[in-house]
């Protein structure tokens, strides 16, 4: 069965990175892969958790959200609801969890940098764009608080970045976009470094269970598939 938009089983679709598309955000990265856009911002503030108070230590942390129109039909602000979906919640924690992995947090000071994901175009694989996105923000932050002298060393130890996977028609792909993720048999969310290191794994089934062989197909699927969004983010960061 031929993909929707004729790529590849082991193609991503076209990403492009774009930093410094917010003017006022300490970093900020537009992320695009296909027509799923999310622009990433982050933002430094002087203070952190009441939990590290006095720790010399500090904090990444991230929020995540998607404009009424990102989709096909008008969803309503969580605002206007006065609470955000168990989804949204997910997605975010899932954000800073994969952000802070990769920063020594001692060498932070006790300031926080949050990372604001919001989704201007949805057609499936937000978070992972958020992800991948988040990570040229936050980087682009901590360069700022390196040359202006504020921390001494810029104290990220990896890159990271996320792509989806999914079985397809019966067949192992990558990148999916929303019409194969809503008819995928299986479908999974991989987090890795730029070393090849797994911080995060979310794979589900959604018809039957799925075994050993497909899980590895996928992963190596999202290996690939992550090696070249890493190469993507070191040129945007050039």
């Amino acid at each position: 069965m031929p993909r929707p938009s004729g790529r590849r089983p082991d193609q991503l679709r076209k990403v492009i990175l774009t930093p410094g598309a917010s003017r006022y955000a300490e970093g900020s990265c537009l992320v695009e892969f296909g027509a799923t856009r999310v622009l990433c911002t982050a933002s430094v503030e002087e203070n952190v958790p009441p939990f590290l108070r006095k720790t010399g230590r500090g904090w990444v942390t991230a929020e995540y959200g998607m404009l009424p129109r990102a989709t096909h039909t008008r969803s309503p602000r969580e605002a206007a609801k006065g609470k955000q979906s168990g989804r949204t919640q997910e997605i975010q924690r899932l954000i800073g969890r994969t952000l802070r992995s990769v920063v020594h947090l001692d060498k932070l000071g006790e300031r926080q940098i949050t990372i604001d994901c919001d989704v201007l175009e949805a057609d499936g694989g937000t978070r992972t764009a958020s992800i991948t996105g988040g990570y040229v923000a936050l980087q682009l932050a901590l360069r700022k608080l390196h040359k202006e002298n504020i921390i001494k060393t810029i104290p990220t130890h990896a890159a990271v970045a996320a792509i989806s996977c999914g079985i397809v028609g019966g067949v192992p792909v990558l990148d999916l976009e929303y019409t194969e993720d809503s008819t995928a048999q299986a479908d999974a969310n991989f987090v890795m470094t730029g070393e090849g290191k797994v911080v995060e794994v979310q794979a589900t089934a959604e018809e039957k269970p799925f075994g050993e062989d497909e899980f590895h197909a996928l992963l190596v699927l999202a290996k690939k598939g992550i090696g070249e969004l890493i190469e993507l983010q070191k040129k945007a960061l050039a």
